[in-house]
Parts: C-alpha cells; sequence; structure tokens
C-alpha cells in the first residue's frame, strides 16, 4: 500500500499477519490490524504476540 502502512505478513492475499512481541496486546494494536483489513480488503487477519509462555495464548482471530 502506498499511504505509509506496513503490513507485516499478507499470506496469499487472504490473511493478514500482525505480529508484535508487547508485555500486553491492547486496543491500538486491534485497531492497527483491522485498518490493515479494511484498506487491503482482506478479511481475515491475526494478531500474533510472541511475548508470552504459551503460543496459542498469543494469537487472536479477526474477522470483517
Amino acid at each position: 500500500m502506498d499511504c505509509g502502512y506496513r503490513i507485516d505478513l499478507l499470506v496469499e492475499g487472504i490473511l493478514i499477519l500482525e505480529l508484535k512481541s508487547v508485555d500486553q496486546l491492547k486496543r491500538i494494536h486491534e485497531a492497527q490490524l483491522l485498518t490493515y483489513m479494511k484498506l487491503a480488503s482482506v478479511k481475515t487477519g491475526l494478531l500474533i504476540n510472541f511475548n508470552v509462555t504459551k503460543l496459542k495464548d498469543g494469537i487472536r482471530r479477526f474477522v470483517l
């Protein structure tokens, strides 16, 4: 996208992965992912926080 936004990973045009390594995911992280999804017209996104003990606890799925 030419508007200054940087998607971490776009998988086959159908899934956006937004990768973080923070103590706690915040609403701003969710808003960032949802903005990317809307601008790219992608319906599914994963917000992944790697700063957790179990990776499955750091994954949040979003669908428009």
